[in-house]
């Protein structure tokens, strides 16, 4: 295609099949508009014609339900069970005064910040200020895309994309919220900021290395990316953690089993330090740096980091489920379909969904118990802990499975 000009009159010209260029103009007198609507119309008739919508409205229910309906309500709980388990275990009483055992302080508290005055400080970069909230809460919410919470529900995945690079897409969206924490501590022309934000780049990218690593092993094992079909073939043949039914009841069944206890056991301590919980919160140690990379911020953009901690833990959570505990499926193939595109009733679909909600919270739980547990890392402890112990050990781990397998094949 070629620019031509036709009696004064820009255009364009298509080479036809003799190999004549025939010129296409568009006349003065119908203006941009016209042709503009006509283009938006044209769009239009070809997405009704090429597209199915059966495909986008079901991916809309299932963000808006998932996410929206599911997710960030467990965010909300999952900073009472916080105060709860906390106060439990320091001998406490804990919330229990708005609502039943105080189920409604995550309301009375997202109130409180909405209604908080929004204070942004005169030095900072306001553009780089607002922005890194929202840096910090969008990828931890991208990562539930590719995360199976179900088998079949009336026919349809429990998942929003079923990808076959389920693990890397998490890993490259997940990655993404150190921007935030970095941007943060930048824009906030504040010592103790700046320390937590660059305590958090050194950190996060460390111990990034070795949850990638710690999960080589079970691709291996698996040959499949797909997190759908990992979980199925866990629900016919045991979990990766459990072994002890279908094929994994064999020889090589059992003995995999050690590395990828390896694997689960680096796998968690690095999720730990990716989502700044305690023992590795040293980006925001009150002790030494006041609130760290979120030491200038308040209203709702603090709790935008809040509540993104809170959402990488559980979306961390649903993968450690997905990848080590069988997903949704029940102990010993009960209730497993016999593939990924078998047919589900509907009932099997909802006792998969509420299995795989399960383990998370119990997942959750644990990640609460051990903040309020261990005491804190020093920050020579924590890059020792995880550049001399875990990557080597990591890398040892993928040696160990790939002569296993080799050794069994």
């Amino acid at each position: 295609m070629v620019r031509v000009e036709m009696n004064g009159i820009p255009g364009r010209s298509i080479r036809d099949s003799d190999g004549w260029d025939r010129p296409v103009v568009t006349p003065r007198c119908m203006g941009w508009k016209p042709v503009l609507l006509f283009n938006f119309r044209f769009g239009l008739r070809f997405l009704s014609d090429h597209m199915d919508w059966h495909i986008i409205i079901a991916a809309v229910i299932k963000i808006v339900v998932f996410v929206f309906l599911v997710t960030l309500p467990m965010v909300a709980m999952s900073v009472w069970a916080e105060r709860r388990v906390s106060a439990a275990i320091q001998d406490r009483v804990g919330p229990n005064r708005v609502g039943p055992f105080g189920l409604l302080q995550a309301v009375a508290d997202g109130i409180k910040f909405l209604l908080k005055e929004d204070f942004t400080p005169a030095h900072v970069n306001k553009f780089y200020f607002w922005l890194a909230p929202a840096l910090t809460m969008v990828p931890a919410l991208l990562t539930c895309a590719v995360i199976p919470f179900g088998s079949r529900l009336f026919g349809e995945k429990m998942v929003i994309a079923d990808l076959d690079v389920g693990p890397l897409f998490v890993f490259a969206i997940a990655s993404l919220s150190v921007y935030g924490i970095v941007l943060a501590g930048w824009s906030s022309n504040s010592k103790y900021s700046f320390l937590g934000g660059v305590r958090s780049t050194s950190q996060m990218i460390s111990y990034e290395i070795s949850l990638g690593l710690s999960i080589v092993p079970l691709i291996m094992i698996y040959g499949e990316l797909n997190l759908g079909r990992i979980v199925q073939e866990q629900a016919l043949n045991g979990w990766t953690l459990l072994p002890l039914w279908g094929e994994g009841l064999s020889l090589q069944g059992w003995v995999l089993v050690i590395p990828m206890f390896i694997s689960f056991v680096i796998f968690m301590t690095s999720m730990f330090a990716e989502t700044n919980r305690l023992p590795f919160d040293l980006p925001e140690c009150e002790t030494e740096l006041v609130a760290g990379y979120h030491t200038e911020y308040s209203s709702m953009k603090f709790a935008l980091f809040f509540l993104g901690e809170y959402a990488a833990m559980i979306i961390g959570s649903g993968l450690a489920v997905t990848l080590f505990l069988g997903g949704w499926s029940l102990p010993f193939g009960w209730l497993a379909p016999e593939s990924v595109d078998a047919v589900v009733p509907w009932w099997h679909g909802l006792i998969h969904i509420g299995v795989y909600f399960a383990k998370v919270i119990a997942l959750i739980i644990f990640f609460i118990v051990i903040r309020w547990t261990l005491p804190r890392f020093r920050y020579d402890q924590l890059m020792r802990l995880g550049w001399v112990f875990f990557f080597e050990i990591a890398l040892a781990n993928v040696v160990i499975t790939a002569i296993l397998l080799a050794f069994f094949k």
